[in-house]
């Protein structure tokens, strides 16, 4: 049985916000790149938005890009987006479908959908070439509940299932990965990714910044499940039916969910997944740092599959309600990089509505002394 505690119960008097070089500092973002980005498993999106064979979508962090498909046996892949010739990136749009094959468009270089090189022109009679030893190079990748993660770092990732211990089991309930996706928004967004991560973790700013939020719930009733560590969050209760425009449910149920059917669930997975989770739907960003300063921010509304295309199927009800309320989020987090940014700012003191923002920093600041 999952065990809850109120949000104020893992309070540490004295806890303050982080210095302003982990905010600003190219170094400190570089140290991030290798010591976090590289080292933990980054979620690159759901499943359902390659549900065919050849279906595919790029994923591009710092200077990687990588190429997430599913093959001829129905495999989820990840490949670098190299070309083994000459190290051309071999694929320029951002999603699609292959036909049966991937194709450099600078010397015709071809690989199969699971990444073996099938052809390269004038290479067939060259001595001492061995096809077999140039596929593309693939990232190492695993499914969880749907969603798709992958390693960026060149050394051996550890255990997906070890390090990610307390999520395991845990959404069974919601069919996470049953779901099918609706729409998806890009925000760009001048913020650090850790103001963004923050933000998500305390609603103690949803009475000002979130009229409509909080509307439709009480921003007092965070219980919480994860408290320390990499993944922290829970749930809050929701006042109507479900986080919508209306306050009506806009969808099928996500499953059987008992008293989780009045319940939001929110929780931070680092390095980049904030994942909401409804009884009728979930929202969910990945947050994608390109400088100290700034951050891609892609988020996703995935609902029960059997509600697509009956009447009582109303997905934007539940877009706009988040779009409006990522609009705010995101302004506030812009001014609170240009706060931190100032030759006035210095670390603050945290509230006991913001244990677990002090949580996300001694776990951060131990990553990255370590």
């Amino acid at each position: 049985m999952t065990t809850f505690f109120k949000t104020a119960e893992h309070y540490v008097a004295g806890s303050m916000t982080l210095p302003q070089k982990y905010y600003t500092s190219d170094e400190i973002f570089a140290r991030e790149k290798e010591r976090i980005f590289k080292k933990y498993w980054v979620c690159v999106g759901h499943q359902s938005r390659i549900p065919n064979a050849g279906d595919y979508f790029l994923f591009n962090l710092f200077d990687e890009s990588l190429i997430v498909l599913r093959d001829r046996e129905n495999q989820i892949r990840a490949f670098y987006n190299v070309c083994r010739h000459r190290g051309t990136r071999v694929c320029e749009e951002g999603e699609g479908r292959f036909s049966g094959s991937i194709q450099c468009s600078y010397h015709a270089w071809t690989y199969g959908l699971d990444g073996k090189l099938i052809g390269a022109p004038f290479m067939k009679d060259v001595e001492g070439f061995r096809w077999d030893e140039f596929p593309l190079r693939s990232a190492p990748l695993k499914v969880w509940e749907g969603f798709v993660f992958v390693y960026l770092g060149m050394d051996e990732p550890t255990s997906f299932e070890e390090l990610h211990a307390p999520l395991m089991n845990r959404f069974q309930p919601w069919n996470l990965d049953r779901l099918k996706s609706h729409q998806r928004i890009s925000y760009d967004v001048n913020s650090n990714w850790k103001y963004i991560f923050q933000n998500f973790n305390e609603c103690y700013h949803c009475p000002t910044i979130h009229p409509l939020l909080n509307k439709f719930t009480d921003y007092t009733s965070g219980n919480n499940d994860l408290t320390e560590g990499p993944f922290l969050g829970g749930f809050m209760e929701i006042t109507n039916e479900s986080m919508t425009v209306t306050g009506r449910a806009c969808a099928l149920p996500l499953g059987q969910l008992g008293e989780n059917s009045k319940r939001g669930y929110y929780y931070s997975i680092l390095p980049n997944l904030l994942l909401n989770i409804h009884p009728d739907y979930v929202m969910f960003h990945l947050v994608l740092p390109d400088a100290p300063g700034h951050s891609l921010i892609v988020s996703e509304w995935l609902f029960n599959p059997e509600s697509f295309g009956r009447d009582d199927f109303h997905p934007q009800e539940a877009v706009d309600f988040w779009h409006e309320t990522n609009l705010q989020d995101w302004h506030v987090c812009e001014l609170g990089q240009l706060g931190v940014s100032s030759q006035a700012y210095s670390p603050g003191w945290y509230t006991p509505r913001e244990s677990l923002l002090a949580a996300f920093d001694r776990h951060y600041l131990k990553i990255m002394r370590d």
